[in-house]
């Protein structure tokens, strides 16, 4: 693993690469500080927030209520200083366009989403709108902002990368289990964060003596044909990618490996649901942090202007019940590096 890991991109800031103490200390404070309340906000000012949402308030509901903690944390009271309207689109990416439209519309003052295709949607009916990604993969190569460190137009909030994640991911299910040759990725067609970083997570796979076998889904009808997919590619693990579809759905994609007697790596909320082994982004404290982008621009800061942020905190989780169904052993070294092994 020591030449293979060379070559594999490493996440910034995950802790379990190892961050300085001052890493730490700055990552804690960005997510966790609690301003004083209602710091120069307008005198009677309503700041109406449209949460377009690409799934549904019971698959994201406990993300929008960390933003609205995030909210409160600042000062902002609900229906006094802030109001939130909901548009859900049901797990139906076709829908996004038109309820981002309907925002554009209302002249609310500003819209939240997650998710490249949220993003996209949002950014296409508005330029003048100010948008906060709560969360949203390859938010450069989906062509969502120019940069990072200045993403211009009327978009800024957190991304990730795909394909650092997803290495790392393979890495995990490589160190917890050597002897793997052949799996199957589980990603959405729909979902253009998805598909832009495949042939690099295939290229990441083949460097550490595993191949891949590409299965896409674009709504949850199409999960048993993926996951027969993999089977009949005689895969013998399963990688699955972040998606808003794939996070609402994480019980049922953890009861198709378990049913497919498949060892996953992905998500956490896969992990605490069945799957083997969950590593990723703690989505309430980045839907949390969002509120602070919120805030920024309600204070007269551009969106445009605010550079896009990347989670400092990742979780690792092993599921040592998945692993008995499985009658599997996970190695020691990766149980000692997870925050959570669930018995």
């Amino acid at each position: 693993m020591a030449g293979a890991r060379a070559r594999i991109p490493q996440l910034r800031h995950a802790p379990i690469d190892g961050l300085s103490r001052r890493q730490v200390v700055v990552g804690v404070a960005t997510l966790l500080a609690v301003p004083a309340p209602a710091r120069g906000q307008s005198a009677g000012k309503l700041y109406r927030i449209g949460v377009l949402g690409t799934t549904s308030p019971k698959a994201h509901g406990a993300f929008v209520d960390a933003f609205r903690e995030g909210l409160r944390e600042r000062g902002y009271v609900e229906g006094k200083t802030v109001a939130l309207e909901y548009r859900w689109a049901d797990n139906d990416y076709s829908r996004l366009p038109a309820l981002a439209a309907e925002f554009a519309r209302m002249n609310v003052d500003l819209i939240l989403t997650h998710g490249a295709p949220g993003a996209r949607a949002a950014k296409a009916a508005t330029t003048t709108i100010p948008i906060v990604i709560a969360i949203a993969g390859e938010a450069v190569a989906t062509g969502v902002v120019q940069s990072l460190a200045r993403p211009g137009g009327n978009v800024t909030g957190s991304t990730f990368s795909y394909s650092e994640l997803n290495a790392k991911r393979l890495e995990l299910l490589k160190e917890a289990l050597p002897g793997l040759k052949r799996v199957g990725v589980l990603l959405n067609g729909a979902n253009p964060g998805n598909v832009a970083t495949i042939e690099v997570v295939t290229r990441t796979a083949r460097s550490i003596g595993m191949d891949v076998t590409q299965a896409a889904a674009r709504s949850a009808d199409d999960f048993d044909g993926a996951f027969g997919q993999i089977t009949r590619a005689r895969c013998e693990a399963a990688l699955i990618y972040e998606d808003p579809l794939f996070v609402a759905e994480a019980a049922r994609l953890a009861g198709l490996c378990e049913r497919h007697r498949l060892p996953s790596a992905s998500f956490r909320e896969v992990a605490d649901a069945g799957g083997l082994l969950g590593f990723g982004i703690n989505f309430p404290a980045v839907w949390r942090h969002a509120a602070s982008f919120a805030d920024r621009i309600f204070k007269g800061a551009k969106a445009g202007d605010l550079p896009m942020e990347q989670p400092e905190k990742f979780d690792t989780v092993v599921n040592l019940r998945a692993a008995r169904a499985l009658k599997l052993t996970v190695q020691p070294k990766v149980l000692l590096r997870a925050e959570t092994v669930i018995e």
